[in-house]
């Protein structure tokens, strides 16, 4: 009788297991405050769908925050939390935060107690913090994706907890434990590696596909710094290209440099940002050039994009080496933990950027190493290998599968 109970439990171990291998997966996602942490989820979150399109994922973040409004646009379910981030500062101001945190941890349990997800996947910002902590103390399993070089501080709490570290960029010094860590870069949409370059793209921007083309991007908010740098740069560069008259474009006319044999052309996304002087300048000395606030299909750009000049957050870097583009990074200065900066070091570090330090940035410094890279052959085609060699454009992919077997 003993001998058959226990055949029975055995059966019943092996039935629940079978049922736990077909039934649905359930996924939460968490972290948010900025696009820089919103789109790395949606991006696992399209990637597991690929997966499975039988999963069941779920987003929770901050009720007033951007990600309650592009969430819901990419057709998620999205679940509100009260949250908000600690002052740097220890002052009056922590008291009520310290309430809203713990409202936000409350509101946590209770949604992971009704969706009882397989796994909670945080992407960083400080609304992902109540969530995973809440999904520790269920005892479910989680797992972090980490964009920057330097972890944010939620992340650097959570990794003693998870079963994953996803990071973008190798770790020059151990900031997790390294038996949880994956060098598998940042989830960046497909279509970003996977649209060709085309004499039509060219012809759509009124650009000439014999010329290099300089992609300018501040960030999709632009940058006020990196777009006064080239207008000031404007009358340098003049000097690194030509204009011919059977190629003029929307830049007007030929350039009074047209013996010289080096030529560039611009397209730049200066956000909201005096777009105007922009193309006044690149007009004014004869530089191809196409000038938007924003480009929807960002993809057409980076195909056509022979060098990129940019800030360095951890999604534009990943951009950026998934497509081996060699880059001259601007980083920005006063980022949270100066991410920008250590991002933009570790790619110049293999190879594939030239850093210029925004404080002592001039016009014609950029000339210059613009026109090195552009001249330069083999320069050129060093930092083109190197950035390819760092760039991870299955990331999503490698991510979403690892998340899998986690379940």
């Amino acid at each position: 009788m003993k001998n058959e109970n226990t055949r029975s439990n055995g059966q019943v171990v092996q039935v629940k297991n079978k049922d736990r291998e077909n039934r649905t997966k359930k996924y939460v996602l968490a972290g948010g405050g900025t696009g820089g942490h919103i789109y790395p989820a949606i991006g696992i979150a399209q990637a597991l769908q690929r997966l499975d399109s039988q999963v069941d994922v779920v987003f929770i973040g901050g009720s007033n925050r951007l990600e309650a409004t592009i969430i819901p646009q990419h057709d998620f379910q999205f679940l509100p939390i009260t949250v908000e981030g600690f002052p740097r500062n220890l002052t009056w101001k922590w008291f009520p935060v310290i309430i809203k945190v713990c409202i936000g941890l409350m509101q946590s349990l209770k949604y992971l107690k009704q969706i009882k997800p397989d796994v909670v996947i945080g992407t960083g910002g400080y609304v992902s913090g109540p969530v995973l902590f809440a999904a520790w103390l269920l005892d479910i399993p989680i797992a972090i994706q980490e964009q920057n070089v330097s972890p944010g501080l939620t992340n650097s709490i959570l990794a003693r907890w998870a079963k994953s570290a996803y990071l973008a960029l190798p770790q020059e010094t151990p900031r997790f434990p390294e038996h949880i860590v994956q060098v598998t870069g940042n989830p960046i949409r497909p279509g970003i590696t996977e649209f060709a370059r085309d004499e039509n793209t060219y012809s759509k921007y009124k650009l000439c596909p014999d010329r290099k083309t300089v992609f300018v991007m501040g960030g999709s908010q632009g940058s006020q710094t990196v777009n006064d740098v080239l207008i000031n740069a404007a009358p340098f560069i003049a000097e690194y290209s030509c204009t011919h008259n059977s190629e003029s474009n929307i830049a007007g006319g030929e350039s009074k440099n047209s013996s010289k044999t080096i030529r560039i052309q611009i397209i730049h996304q200066t956000g909201k940002i005096n777009g105007d002087a922009v193309h006044a300048a690149y007009a004014e000395h004869g530089i191809p050039h196409h000038v938007q606030p924003f480009f929807d299909k960002v993809e057409e750009i980076y195909s056509i994009a022979d060098i990129m000049i940019c800030r360095a957050g951890g999604m534009t870097v990943s951009e950026v080496t998934a497509c081996g583009i060699p880059a001259i990074f601007i980083p920005l200065p006063a980022a949270v933990g100066n991410n920008q900066v250590d991002n933009a070091e570790s790619v110049a570090k293999a190879g594939a950027a030239v850093v210029l330090q925004q404080e002592v940035l001039t016009a014609e410094i950029l000339a210059d190493n613009l026109y090195h890279i552009v001249t330069d052959q083999d320069t050129y085609s060093k930092m083109k290998s190197a950035s390819k060699k760092l760039g991870h454009p299955s990331a999503s992919q490698a991510i979403a599968e690892s998340i899998y077997k986690l379940a």
